[in-house]
This record gives C-alpha cells, structure tokens and sequence, in this order.
C-alpha cells in the first residue's frame, strides 16, 4: 500500500480513496432513498452499508486501473 506525502504527514492512499467513496455515495444516495422509499430495500441500513462498500471497491480497482504499475 502506498502513501502520499502531504507538507509532512504521510496519509494512506485507502483513506483518500475512502474519502472520494464517500462523495460518490453521498450523491448516489438520492437515487438509492428512491428505491427505499418505494419499498425495494428490505433492510436500508444493511443495504447503505454494502452499497459505501461497492462504491469503495470501484474507486479502489480505479486506482489500480490508473496508477499500479
């Protein structure tokens, strides 16, 4: 795992990838409250966990597209 050095503290590529899963969920999340609200999540806690999840594991497998040598 690598890090990047910002003015002298080393933050971990997984936090910043984090952070930018969680925008993207954040804006994704209006169209996922549809689905809830129309009766399509059975357990919307347990589904909103899972969806940061898959949000996460498509930002993360973009990184190693763009950046993994």
């Amino acid at each position: 795992m690598s890090e990047i050095n910002l003015y002298g503290v080393y933050v971990p590529v997984l936090l910043l990838q984090a952070a930018v899963a969680y925008l993207v969920f954040s804006f994704s999340n209006r169209w996922v409250d549809r689905l809830n609200h129309q009766g399509w999540i059975l357990y919307p806690n347990i589904f909103y966990l899972c969806w940061y999840f898959v949000c996460l594991c498509a930002i993360h497998y973009l990184y190693l597209l763009c950046f993994a040598a």
